[in-house]
């Protein structure tokens, strides 16, 4: 049910401000919103001031007489405005053996269409650039301020590539890294169909270690695949009559060392407790500003009755910005974001990066939505930020069906001064639908496979 109910709230909110784009414009310059939208084909249920709320479909003959009728559609995955005189994803045309009409979107001139056409991905633009400056006007951002490896686990892909523990990260890809979060982006952002060339700096001494491609982590993997120094494993909860509270342990507590080793993360000290059942560990913690040394014995089952978080225990920045600074930083970010989209849809074409891998549909939209709300609401809004910027280069690619394919054909009249004959429109449109469902059929047959 979660995924359902994210999955609704996050393409609902998107839908309605892309839609809303095209509905306010076209109020704007005149023209008649016959329908306005969420989801395609069936209509469930809507409201309009000829029959008020009604469920089902409204008679073939009904008569909005300039009214909308604002509904809700069987299928949703999208949505539309069907604007009067538009051959559009309603695909009607009986407005086609009449004379064009002052408020039907053919009779007005061609910068009104290029404005109307055009409003929906600029809504997702200014709700991409209003969730960014606002993240970074009310809640600022977090800086972990060290490049420094903490700790490779033996064994592990990190290991094998090179890395070792106290290695400083100097650069990915010849751009300097200044934070933690810069090592992190970099490495998910600058790893897509390319290798990544990482220059470190290891008792003084420089090397460039390569992580071919595929070998670097999943965006949900970086955080066990290199661990920044300062990181300790900490205690959460300590259950009531346990071992860890017979032995004086206690919530907060930071986890320092155990049976003598200096500890980096939490599955570290798990393993050192499962192996080491009905056998007293010598246990060192930071309490505040104090040093503990405590013995903890884990029971036959290998534990201790402790709750274990990663905690990052080094310094943090934190800095916030200004009115028009906090658009400024947005700005770049979008523009950062769309570079990447554009780059990875590029290697998709020339195959350096495998189609499913670049591109989701609604079951890993789910997916990210659940996982991107529990942690939060800012995370859920830089989720639906990123999602809405996306919709927006999706929709503006001249293809037919979408806005991008309206405005060729747009620009096409202007410029001929001749409008396209309504068969072609539809040919065009029928044509670029069966792609488009296609293409949603593939995408969803390789989220299934990715799960």
């Amino acid at each position: 049910m979660d995924y359902i109910i994210y999955f609704a709230i996050t393409i609902g909110i998107l839908v309605f401000i892309h839609e809303f784009g095209h509905f306010a414009a076209a109020k704007l310059c005149g023209m008649r919103a016959e329908v306005f939208a969420i989801g395609f084909g069936k209509r469930l249920f809507g409201w309009n001031r000829i029959t008020g709320f009604t469920f089902g479909d409204l008679p073939e003959d009904f008569d909005g007489q300039g009214n909308t009728d604002y509904r809700l559609s069987l299928l949703p995955l999208g949505g539309y405005v069907k604007i009067a005189g538009m051959v559009d994803e309603s695909f009607d045309t009986d407005f086609a053996d009449k004379e064009p009409q002052p408020y039907e979107f053919r009779a007005r001139p061609t910068w009104q269409k290029v404005i109307v056409i055009s409003a929906g991905v600029f809504m997702n633009f200014l709700l991409t650039l209003f969730v960014f400056w606002g993240m970074n006007f009310f809640h600022g951002r977090e800086f972990t301020k060290t490049t420094t490896i903490g700790y490779v686990e033996p064994k592990s892909a990190a290991d094998s590539l090179g890395f070792q523990t106290n290695d400083k990260i100097l650069s990915i890809n010849g751009k300097k890294v200044n934070s933690w979060e810069d090592v992190r982006s970099d490495i998910i952002l600058g790893s897509i169909g390319q290798n990544l060339s990482v220059k470190v700096q290891h008792q003084g001494i420089d090397k460039t270690i390569i992580i071919p491609v595929g070998k670097a982590p999943a965006s949900d993997k970086i955080d066990s695949f290199l661990i920044p120094a300062g990181v300790k494993p900490l205690i959460s909860d300590v259950l009531k009559d346990s071992p860890a509270s017979k032995a004086g342990v206690k919530d907060g507590d930071i986890l320092l060392a155990m049976n003598d080793v200096p500890l980096f993360n939490s599955k570290q000290a798990t393993e050192i407790i499962k192996s080491h059942k009905g056998v007293a560990i010598p246990l060192q913690v930071l309490r505040d500003k104090d040093t503990v040394n405590l013995s903890v014995t884990p029971g036959s089952n290998g534990m201790i009755g402790v709750g274990l978080v990663d905690a990052f225990t080094g310094p943090v920045v934190f800095e916030t910005y200004g009115f028009f600074e906090s658009f400024a930083y947005g700005w770049k970010d979008i523009v950062r974001m769309t570079d990447l989209t554009v780059s990875m849809a590029g290697k998709v074409i020339k195959g350096k990066i495998a189609f499913g891998k670049a591109f989701g549909g609604p079951i890993k939209i789910a997916q990210y939505a659940v996982k991107s709300a529990d942690n939060g609401i800012v995370s859920f809004l830089y989720f639906l930020a990123l999602l809405s910027l996306s919709l927006a280069l999706i929709n503006i690619f001249p293809f037919p069906v979408l806005d991008g394919g309206h405005l060729v054909m747009i620009l096409i009249e202007g410029i001929t001064r001749r409008e396209i004959p309504i068969k072609v429109k539809i040919a065009i449109q029928n044509a670029g639908f069966v792609i488009l469902l296609l293409l949603m059929a593939f995408i969803i047959y390789n989220d299934i496979r990715s799960l």
